[in-house]
């Protein structure tokens, strides 16, 4: 997993690329903790590179979102691959998240 952020004062733009599975999830929690304490609560998650999420990545998100909220930020998600929105389809994340098409609505929706 290739984990990118681009920050831009309390907003932060990541690229996740690869697969987010329990063997990447400890370092993904801390990544995106420490940009939380630093105040980026306003979060876009770009998943069009995203291979492969099992479980503990989907469960991963759902912590995102939470922590995000208890802060008094939003999370934004960028529509994955078809291989991974087809999983999140089946689970119906996809109803619980606000998914975008492109990083600039996904952006935009946070203004």
């Amino acid at each position: 997993m290739k984990i990118t952020f681009e920050d831009h004062d309390h907003k932060t733009v990541v690229v996740v690329q690869g697969r987010l599975t329990i063997d990447e999830v400890d370092t993904f929690r801390r990544s995106f903790q420490e940009r939380i304490n630093d105040g980026k609560i306003e979060i876009v998650l770009d998943l069009n590179e995203l291979e492969l999420i099992d479980s503990a990545g989907l469960e991963l998100l759902l912590w995102l979102s939470d922590e995000v909220a208890r802060q008094g930020g939003q999370l934004r998600l960028v529509r994955p691959s078809d291989t991974v929105g087809k999983i999140f389809s089946i689970t119906r994340l996809e109803q619980r998240f606000n998914m975008h098409d492109s990083v600039e609505s996904a952006a935009r929706s946070l203004l």
